[in-house]
């Protein structure tokens, strides 16, 4: 009887401690959402031209070019973080036609930084460029693939 009541408090406290650390990720979620909220684009692309600076050894030319090439990304990243913010508070859903012309358009812009990157960056730089974008989206696959799994698990919860 004793080790039953001890294996249910083990499992009580088990489940308990397991719904905190959920409650903290969507937290942490929402604060670093309203942190890059108060980012400027200027400072967005100036960050990631100096960590681009650290990791390929970039010439002060090639600073330049990274960067204007850079804070227009981020103010077209800085746009669309804006309208998914209002989309979210309207409860929008997206058809299947615009992810495709989403997922096409974002797609197309991968290729032609690729190139203009290929034209800024020597060979060397260019091969370091490639991985780290590598590693980038090898850490967006999983991150987006956690998530899947926590969604679907806050479904079943809701269902019961």
């Amino acid at each position: 009887m004793k080790k039953l009541a001890i294996l249910a408090i083990a499992l009580i406290s088990l489940q308990i401690t397991a719904q905190d650390k959920k409650e903290d990720r969507k937290d942490l979620r929402k604060e670093r959402v309203e942190k890059m909220k108060n980012i400027s684009a200027e400072d967005m692309a100036q960050l990631q031209t100096k960590k681009m600076t650290l990791h390929l050894d970039l010439t002060e030319a090639q600073q330049k070019k990274i960067g204007e090439l850079n804070l227009r990304d981020a103010k077209v990243r800085k746009a669309k973080m804006e309208k998914r913010a209002k989309e979210r508070q309207e409860t929008k859903k997206r058809s299947q036609e615009e992810l495709i012309k989403m997922k096409n358009e974002r797609l197309d812009k991968q290729i032609a930084k690729k190139k203009e990157m290929k034209s800024i960056l020597n060979a060397d730089q260019f091969e370091k460029w490639k991985k780290m974008q590598a590693k980038k989206d090898m850490h967006m696959k999983k991150r987006k693939m956690q998530g899947k799994k926590h969604r679907k698990h806050d479904r079943r919860e809701k269902k019961n």
